[in-house]
């Protein structure tokens, strides 16, 4: 049996997955997520920049562009790229993004082996509620931010962290969504920890986690 090819056909087919899974949900993602995608703004008051400085950041799984959109808000100077496998997904954040749609750069395809359009090395990589959809190449996706980020820069994660409900974890699962504290760990490996954080959602229904990491 040849390893490589069935490691790479099951990434295509759990892109497939997702592609299919926005098609629909990209028409519902704003009006639901905000009940769930907790600790974005969070995060972001994180970012040690100024508003008049020009730096990069990379936000892999960008959605329908509603960090983009704020960060662009936040920071006019910066330059932004944004990578997300649903061009469903892709559409609504070019959309959205309106006047700052020009200075961000959108690219409809899974972050992987080729990254080279992110020039010139992000500052920041940002992964939203990205890494706990992306199963089994998560911990690669990690390793790859880690490569593509430049000297100094920082890693920044929110994402589910866990669940103590079977029935939760299970139904978030139906959502290509894995809960099981495996994201955190692997982050503190590669990174050197500028801050973390374990939060609870719903009086403990589920826990979400930020994370920012240094090269």
């Amino acid at each position: 049996m040849d390893l490589t090819k069935v490691i790479l056909e099951g990434e295509l087919q759990q892109q497939q997955e997702i592609k299919q899974y926005y098609q629909f949900q990209s028409k519902i993602y704003d009006l639901t997520r905000w009940a769930f995608l907790f600790g974005r703004l969070g995060v972001f008051k994180k970012i040690a920049f100024q508003k008049s400085d020009s730096f990069h950041i990379a936000e892999i799984g960008c959605g329908t562009g509603f960090n983009l959109n704020h960060l662009a808000k936040q920071f006019p100077r910066a330059k932004f790229t944004g990578v997300d496998v649903s061009k469903e997904m892709i559409n609504i954040t070019r959309h959205k993004l309106g006047k700052y749609a020009d200075g961000i750069k959108l690219y409809n395809l899974p972050y992987g082996l080729d990254s080279s359009f992110l020039k010139p090395a992000p500052d920041i990589i940002l992964f939203s509620y990205s890494l706990s959809m992306i199963n089994p190449q998560w911990e690669d996706l990690i390793e790859k931010a880690y490569e593509d980020l430049a000297i100094g820069g920082k890693i920044m994660v929110v994402d589910f962290y866990h669940s103590k409900f079977p029935f939760f974890k299970n139904h978030m699962a139906n959502h290509h969504v894995r809960m099981d504290e495996h994201i955190l760990p692997v982050l503190k490996k590669h990174f050197k920890t500028n801050y973390s954080a374990v939060k609870s959602a719903y009086g403990g229904l589920w826990e979400y986690f930020m994370f920012i990491g240094d090269k």
